[in-house]
């Protein structure tokens, strides 16, 4: 095998998939314990300011509220987002710590936000 720096061993017969990181067999690989650590960080900035959006980029037109910057942990945050999903009536997920409900529901989840004492805002067009 050359020494370029593009080339990289990707299979071996010997131990199977290589990580690409560490260049270790994939069961003994050492960099994935240190990506685990470091995805404890929260994904979205929190200044204290829980924003309700509107957005349909990706979803072929269909508008669907999103409520970012909500503090607390993952299950506080899958709790909030089933009584939202519940106050609206329709579906919704929770995807990196934001909260997608189905619709535009902005106006009643912002209201929803602030009688539970957040500091919710519309944010957007």
């Amino acid at each position: 095998m050359s020494n370029d720096s593009n080339s990289r061993l990707v299979y071996s017969t010997e131990t199977g998939r290589v990580c690409p990181g560490c260049g270790k067999p994939v069961k003994g690989c050492t960099c994935k314990k240190k990506k685990k650590g470091a995805s404890s960080a929260p994904a979205v900035k929190q200044d204290g300011v829980v924003r309700v959006m509107r957005e349909t980029k990706g979803r072929k037109g269909k508008g669907m509220s999103l409520v970012t910057g909500v503090p607390g942990s993952d299950a506080d945050i899958k709790g909030l987002a089933k009584e939202l999903k519940q106050l609206c009536g329709t579906g919704g997920s929770v995807k990196n710590g934001v909260i997608e409900i189905q619709g535009d529901h902005r106006d009643k989840l912002v209201e929803a936000l602030k009688s539970k004492g957040f500091n919710a805002k519309k944010a957007g067009g």
